[in-house]
């Protein structure tokens, strides 16, 4: 945990935190692999999704010194080789949504001070897909009534599913190709009408129109020409 100065400056390490274990997988889990870190919406927590330990550490945040400490309930624990990669909050703060890389499964939990408690699991891929599994990133929607997932390897696509308003539970609307070659991360415009797409291996970033109503996707032609594209970040200036 990194401190910000005042002039913006990083400062040295208040907090670190060393994962020890492994997974049931020899090649992918011989020992911890943090894959990513999200506060929840209140910041009193920060949930670290470990590939290696096929579990997400929860860890309780102190605002005043960015202390961090194990939470009472120090972890959730997903299915044996799964791998969590990436997390994502429904908008309400009631559901978090964990996508694992080498189940390439959602795992839908409601949440509550800490606690991640699975009322769901779905495939990221669809129904008819017998390739490998390669899950890469995960986004509710901004009006939280929709989940999309990025999928890798051969499949190439976005996964679409629709969001129970009363329970958080999903349901496959449908899937999009990427239009390239291992989605990595991806990201909605601040308007939420579109989505963009990195393409890794295709060296390109794919611009979609977002259909606010079914959730569904369309290829609006446009591209965005980069080197290995991993990661989309928006700023917002004043």
């Amino acid at each position: 945990m990194l401190p910000v100065t005042e002039n913006g400056a990083v400062g040295a390490a208040v907090s670190i935190r060393q994962h020890t274990g492994r997974g049931t997988d020899p090649k992918r889990q011989e020992k911890p692999h943090v894959h990513s870190s999200i506060f929840s919406p209140d910041y009193r927590y920060l949930l670290v999704s470990d590939l290696g330990l096929d579990k997400v550490m929860v860890y309780k945040f102190h605002k005043r010194n960015g202390n961090l400490e194990l939470a009472p309930v120090p972890f959730f624990k997903v299915k044996d080789g799964d791998g969590p990669r990436h997390l994502s909050f429904h908008p309400s703060g009631k559901y978090v949504y964990l996508l694992t890389e080498m189940g390439g499964n959602i795992v839908a939990c409601r949440y509550h001070k800490g606690k991640l408690e699975e009322f769901q699991t779905i495939s990221s891929y669809a129904a008819n897909y017998d390739g490998r599994r390669g899950a890469a990133d995960i986004h509710v929607s901004p009006d939280g009534r929709f989940l999309y997932t990025s999928n890798r390897m051969e499949a190439n696509s976005i996964g679409i599913f629709s969001i129970d308003p009363e329970t958080g539970k999903l349901a496959s609307a449908g899937f999009q190709s990427t239009m390239g070659k291992t989605p990595r991360n991806f990201n909605f415009d601040p308007t939420g009408n579109f989505l963009l797409v990195a393409n890794q291996d295709s060296n390109d970033i794919v611009i979609f129109k977002r259909d606010k109503k079914t959730g569904l996707l369309t290829d609006t032609g446009k591209r965005i020409e980069v080197s290995r594209p991993v990661c989309i970040k928006w700023i917002s200036y004043p």
